[in-house]
């Protein structure tokens, strides 16, 4: 029995090693992860279901609540919301997570009018499908959405980053790790001349050049060392307000 024993047993080890190492590799080989918020249970899991069969890793939630645990927790290349569920309905989720994602939605509805359809897409969703729907119909479209979304990593079109810190180039707002940078008038008027330029030199004439702006150089040179303190995470050393010598200086996105 000990002769025969042990190699038995390291035959299931090994066959639980060799599960264990398929289950990692299949998780590794979804190349797109997608969350599904529907409150209909037997929806979600058809959906999923399907989805998974065409190469796709999907979570699901039955409520706005569950969702967003999920998306505290994970990370999603596209999520699918309906849009009527019980309590927190789709359009406002979809609104709340706008305010920090643009992460690509899809809305479900069963609504067939257009106004409805078209509230869910000025609100942020990227598409729409009616109830009922075809699953192959909703996996093209989700392929769709998939192959003109940006990377996961890519920053909003009107967004740079640098370090610790994001630049909105519509609104002319810094921020760092999250907070607020408060920027004097002649320190935003050349961030924001800068970010036009983004990693491009701009001289300092043109830095004179905004409405406004001061154009001693010796007050441009001030004004760009007191925006590498809110910048840098050495002052000293800049890593993305760089000086260009003879010419003037330049903004480094990552």
């Amino acid at each position: 029995m000990t002769a025969t024993g042990a190699p038995l047993k390291q035959d299931r080890a090994d066959d639980r090693a060799s599960d264990r190492a398929k289950d990692r590799a299949s998780v590794q080989a979804y190349p797109h992860h997608v969350l599904v918020v529907d409150d209909d249970p037997r929806l979600c899991k058809l959906i999923s279901k399907f989805l998974t069969g065409q190469g796709l890793m999907v979570t699901t939630a039955e409520n706005a609540g569950e969702a967003r645990r999920q998306l505290e927790s994970l990370k999603f290349e596209l999520l699918v919301v309906d849009r009527m569920m019980p309590g927190e309905d789709g359009i406002s989720l979809i609104r709340s997570v706008r305010e920090s994602s643009n992460v690509p939605i899809l809305m479900l509805t069963a609504m067939g009018e257009p106004a409805q359809r078209i509230e869910g897409l000025e609100h942020g969703a990227d598409d729409y499908m009616a109830k009922p729907f075809e699953p192959r119909e909703l996996l093209l479209r989700i392929n769709a959405i998939l192959r003109r979304a940006p990377a996961a990593d890519e920053p909003p079109r009107h967004e740079l980053r640098f370090g610790d810190c994001r630049y909105d180039i519509v609104r002319h707002r810094l921020s760092r790790n999250g907070e607020a940078v408060p920027l004097t008038a002649g320190e935003a008027q050349l961030l924001a001349v800068l970010a036009e330029h983004a990693n491009e030199p701009v001289d300092r004439a043109a830095l004179g050049s905004h409405p406004d702006a001061e154009t001693n150089p010796r007050t441009i040179d001030v004004q760009i060392t007191r925006l590498r303190r809110k910048i840098e995470a050495d002052s000293r050393q800049p890593r993305y307000l760089q000086t260009v010598r003879g010419t003037g200086y330049l903004l480094r996105t990552d």
